[in-house]
């Protein structure tokens, strides 16, 4: 239990970091008049482009007439989808300070799009957010070089790893390949979700965290004052400004350690803080101060290297879908982030946990048709496309009621917000929990 316990904090500690990361990353882009500007001729560029790459025949172009994408006819659906996806999880980053991205893939896979496509246009559309917002960051004054091409090279051939098994499952069957991705958020939603939610209640009757546990992931654990009493070399040297001396750890181990957040990353279209931050700070006992730089500047070479060599080139994106992602997640950021100053951190905190176990009912739900297209179990299509019915309408119904509350309390207090000051710093939206 005490294992399940940490490695739920371990987790939630990465769900809070990206959603840091997401807020300000989408903050840069939306202060940046340039930016946008990139972003809106860019978004015109790749739909043109997406549109005729649906409708191409030649397979040598990247998706072009193959079923990776959306099916013709379907592309300006699924682009108001994942503008409202994207929304959804902007709202959820912003408002609850956590990245909401973990809801992206059972969402759109819920109208149609296969898992795969769902993976890698993820990647690309993070890859886009940490070029876009965190390259020239302040933060980057805060990299670890050494570090960072450590956990780059494991990194590098983790996502090497997680792309090959994700393609290689889905040349055995497509079906398959969305039960293979179905099965590992079930299994992931599940566990944090009823934590979560379990958190929530606990939480509440004590009335919030002591001090001591918000700084919690801040201090070195076992595991890692194990590894860093590794001496393998070469070793790598770091929080010279927390420790004097600094800290070393062995390049191998860092490495390895990337190889494995590469590998799950790959596989599921996560990557940022959410695996990255928890490795760091839990497992190699690198400060939160140096984790914050080396992450933003890996990010962009891991995502990068996964959405466009394991999945663009052999046609597993659908531009037009990570740059509807984009834009939605931009909107909701803004929002979420707003609504803050006027509803309680416990009150929404509860949204996620309820929307983690929408998600992972939707995907739950899913997996009978598709173990029934596999052979697997015997189930009449009636029953199974019913229960992929109530599947969709759990997570919607539960995202859009989100949404609705959102909007209600922002519209309620849009006089005071207005009397604000127009700039919300991130330390001020994104909280620890409670």
């Amino acid at each position: 239990m005490k294992v399940a316990r940490k490695i739920y904090d371990m987790l939630m500690y990465g769900a809070y970091a990206h959603g840091k990361w997401e807020y300000e990353t989408s903050m840069s882009i939306l202060r940046n008049k340039r930016k946008l500007l990139f972003l809106m001729l860019l978004f015109a560029i790749t739909a043109a482009m997406a549109t005729i790459l649906v409708y191409a025949k030649d397979e040598s172009i990247l998706g072009g007439g193959k079923a990776y994408g959306p099916p013709v006819g379907f592309a300006f659906g699924a682009l108001l989808a994942a503008i409202g996806v994207g929304f959804a999880a902007g709202l959820m980053t912003g408002a609850i300070g956590v990245g909401g991205g973990v809801v992206v893939t059972p969402a759109l896979m819920s109208v149609g799009i296969r898992g795969i496509v769902v993976v890698g246009t993820d990647l690309l559309h993070m890859f886009a957010k940490a070029i876009m917002g965190s390259v020239v960051h302040k933060k980057l004054g805060n990299v670890n070089y050494r570090l960072a091409i450590a956990f780059v090279v494991g990194s590098i051939l983790g996502v090497s790893l997680g792309g090959y098994i994700n393609r290689t499952v889905y040349a055995i069957n497509p079906v398959l390949s969305d039960a293979f991705i179905s099965v590992v958020y079930v299994v992931l939603l599940g566990y944090l979700g009823s934590y979560a939610i379990l958190d929530y209640f606990r939480l509440k009757r004590m009335g919030g965290l002591s001090a001591e546990k918000r700084e919690k992931g801040t201090e070195i654990t076992k595991i890692a004052q194990r590894l860093q009493s590794v001496r393998i070399p070469p070793m790598v040297k770091f929080d010279e400004e927390m420790v004097p001396g600094g800290r070393r750890i062995s390049f191998i181990l860092v490495t390895t350690v990337g190889f494995f957040v590469g590998t799950f990353a790959a596989i599921m279209g996560v990557g940022g803080g959410f695996l990255t931050f928890p490795s760091f700070v839990f497992v190699l006992g690198i400060s939160s101060f140096t984790t914050v730089g080396t992450d933003i500047l890996q990010i962009v070479f891991t995502t990068g290297y996964a959405a466009i060599a394991q999945y663009a080139v052999y046609g597993f994106v659908y531009v037009s879908l990570a740059l509807g992602l984009l834009l939605g997640s931009l909107l909701g950021v803004q929002l979420g982030a707003l609504t803050t100053k006027v509803v309680r951190g416990m009150h929404i905190r509860a949204f996620y946990g309820l929307s983690m176990l929408a998600g992972f009912m939707n995907r739950l739900f899913a997996l009978p048709s598709k173990f029934s297209e596999l052979g697997v179990i015997d189930i009449s299509k009636t029953v199974s496309d019913n229960l992929k019915l109530v599947g969709v309408v759990i997570l919607f119904g539960i995202v859009v009621f989100f949404a609705v509350w959102v909007f209600y309390h922002f519209l309620a207090n849009v006089k005071m917000l207005r009397q604000e000051a127009i700039g919300i710093k991130p330390t001020d939206v994104v909280k620890p929990l409670g």
